[in-house]
């Protein structure tokens, strides 16, 4: 089983609203990516953008690592092909470090089982190169208000892997959920935001979340991707 949903989108536990942060304070941002073009070009987006501001583009996991310890972001968009330690073995040493850092998968790999290490990993979103300014910049807003963007060929993914017959050592743990949770994991493996289910199901922010945790309660787990990890057999 990968670690952080297809295994599900990844839960974002920081949200912003409840941070009570002001819109005009720029979204401290890291970037890592060892393509020095494509590294300059998502520097150059950011700075152009004044909710934004980067604070730090390294060439590698090791110099991430290095840099993002001494100055913690809080969105950083990650690309997985690093020479060295790859960005998925990143993300998964960084999130329990960095607990306030939503980690941003930018990669043009699409197969499952690399979607499905990175958000098991930690990552809180994943989007596929290339990236247009726009679709890049709102990414940032939302996973840092606490949502998990994700390419739609890649939530696509998600949701058929989601709706596939769960392997039989999961069926145990995916039994001991109720007809809510069921319902909410599903949601929350499509990268849906607290406020978007809440909406979405009638019910109140604070009920889906108390739901939230209690089927990472009943499964085990700390986050999204890996309580739908769980329940497929990832």
């Amino acid at each position: 089983m990968t670690d952080g949903p297809l295994p599900a989108i990844v839960l974002s536990v920081c949200m912003r609203e409840a941070k009570g942060e002001d819109m005009a304070i720029p979204i401290p941002v890291a970037i890592v990516e060892d393509d020095e073009r494509v590294r300059e070009s998502l520097t150059e987006i950011l700075a152009g953008d004044a909710q934004c501001v980067c604070v730090g583009a390294y060439a590698s996991a090791e110099e991430a690592v290095e840099g993002m310890r001494a100055r913690p972001p809080h969105v950083a968009l990650m690309d997985i092909n690093l020479p060295g330690m790859d960005g998925v073995t990143l993300v998964h040493r960084l999130a329990p470090m960095l607990p306030q850092t939503q980690f941003l998968m930018l990669s043009v790999l699409s197969d499952a089982d690399t979607i499905f290490r990175a958000l098991a990993a930690g990552a809180h979103g994943y989007l596929l190169k290339p990236v247009r300014a726009k679709q890049l910049l709102a990414a940032v807003r939302d996973v840092y208000g606490g949502g998990s963007p994700i390419t739609s060929s890649i939530a696509r993914k998600i949701v058929q892997s989601f709706r596939q017959p769960p392997k039989a050592a999961a069926v145990a743990e995916d039994s001991a959920l109720g007809p809510r949770e069921r319902e909410v994991l599903e949601l929350l493996s499509q990268g849906l935001a607290y406020k978007e289910i809440a909406d979405k199901l009638g019910i109140s922010r604070n009920t889906v979340m108390t739901v939230a945790q209690r089927i990472y309660q009943k499964l085990h787990v700390h986050s999204r991707g890996e309580a739908v990890a769980k329940v497929l057999g990832l």
